[in-house]
């Protein structure tokens, strides 16, 4: 299947591992132009030097929930490229616990890593997207979006937040020819998983909840991303897409 990718410029949030690197990957193969970006210099060049075997990746690092060194992302993309197709918007989770765990400065921290770096984004490369009459906003969210997950209170409520900006705006943009989805990943193989596996047992019999009897692969999350960034779904906006084996029971 051919989808219209090549030579489109794609920025991936928090892509030096885990499931934005497997995103920015997957869009490589497919010949669009890459930028990365994470917190982590050394993992971060990594990642870069794995991308660029597959195709064009420029890496810029910073921690995009921090206003100053997203805005120097931005302007850093958009004087290389002059505009980003394809936005795929992402960071990494809040801690888990319960509610009485945590105070308000940990609520306004996963708002600014969740929310924030996320509007951020979108106010930075939606012009260009605009004036092209042409784009793609996906927002990597979580199964938490649909289904709450025990013992991740923060996740649950803010992420939330992320979906209801993804919908509103797939409203608001579709006649310039944007199309703005959700994909919610669920247990997925990365670092992440396995800390929370580890730090909680509650999570280490997880594929008994799970459908397909598994854990998934970020290549498979990844593959569903990128047929949204593609030409063959521009009929596809304001969905939340689960790649979650089943495990979310809602329709």
């Amino acid at each position: 299947m051919e989808f219209g990718l090549k030579d489109k410029v794609a920025f991936v949030a928090a892509s030096s591992q885990g499931l934005g690197k497997a995103v920015a990957s997957e869009l490589a193969r497919e010949g669009a132009r890459i930028i990365i970006c994470g917190r982590n210099a050394e993992s971060l060049k990594s990642a870069e030097a794995e991308i660029s075997k597959l195709g064009s990746v420029l890496s810029i690092q910073g921690d995009l929930s921090n206003g100053q060194d997203r805005k120097r992302i931005i302007e850093t993309t958009l004087k290389e490229f002059n505009s980003v197709d394809i936005l795929v918007t992402n960071s990494g989770g809040p801690p888990a616990g319960k509610f009485e765990s945590f105070k308000d400065e940990d609520w306004n921290k996963a708002f600014d890593l969740l929310v924030g770096s996320t509007v951020g984004l979108v106010q930075g490369f939606l012009p260009g997207m605009k004036e092209k009459k042409w784009g793609r906003i996906i927002a990597i969210t979580s199964q938490a979006v649909k289904q709450p997950v025990n013992n991740l209170i923060l996740s649950n409520a803010v992420r939330s937040s992320v979906a209801g900006l993804m919908q509103s705006l797939s409203n608001e943009l579709g006649s310039y020819g944007i199309t703005v989805n959700s994909v919610l990943p669920g247990y997925t193989k990365t670092a992440r998983m396995a800390k929370l596996m580890e730090t909680n047992p509650a999570f280490g019999n997880v594929t008994s909840e799970i459908p397909l009897g598994r854990i998934g692969n970020p290549d498979e999350f990844a593959a569903a991303v990128t047929f949204l960034a593609s030409d063959r779904a521009s009929y596809i906006t304001g969905v939340s897409l689960p790649v979650d084996g089943g495990w979310i029971k809602s329709t």
